[in-house]
């Protein structure tokens, strides 16, 4: 259990950047619900919030620290167990995720590689949960 708190601490900085969205859809009519460690918002303003992201139209589900912004409910069922890898990065990485994420990305594009599908990240929760 110490060790689980330890990882919510580490990866709090990002998790309220997540509720920060989370409650901007909550307030325009989305939905929450805690599934594990995950908190998931979805519907109001998070699809909206999540397209202005990168590749955010064609992304599903998104994770800040230990919230998951989803589009709708069936897009959070979907990714749920690729979701709930990055949160366990998330809990190694803690406020250094977005950075190394980042990094990681441009040094792919850099060298001609898929910045999203290259990315370890992206690699290792695709290798746990396809």
């Amino acid at each position: 259990m110490p060790l689980r708190l330890l990882g919510w601490v580490w990866a709090s900085p990002w998790t309220a950047v997540g509720l920060a969205a989370g409650t901007a859809g909550l307030v325009t009519g989305g939905r929450v619900q805690k599934r594990g460690a995950a908190i998931e918002f979805h519907g109001g303003a998070v699809p909206w919030l999540i397209s202005r992201w990168p590749c955010g139209p064609f992304t599903m589900a998104m994770t800040l620290g230990h919230v998951v912004l989803g589009r709708d409910a069936v897009c959070l069922h979907v990714t749920r167990a690729h979701e709930l890898v990055h949160i366990r990065q998330y809990e190694r990485w803690g406020p250094l995720f977005i950075p190394a994420y980042l990094l990681c990305s441009a040094l792919i594009w850099a060298r001609g590689g898929d910045a999203y599908r290259d990315n370890p990240f992206e690699r290792e929760a695709y290798a746990i949960a396809p």
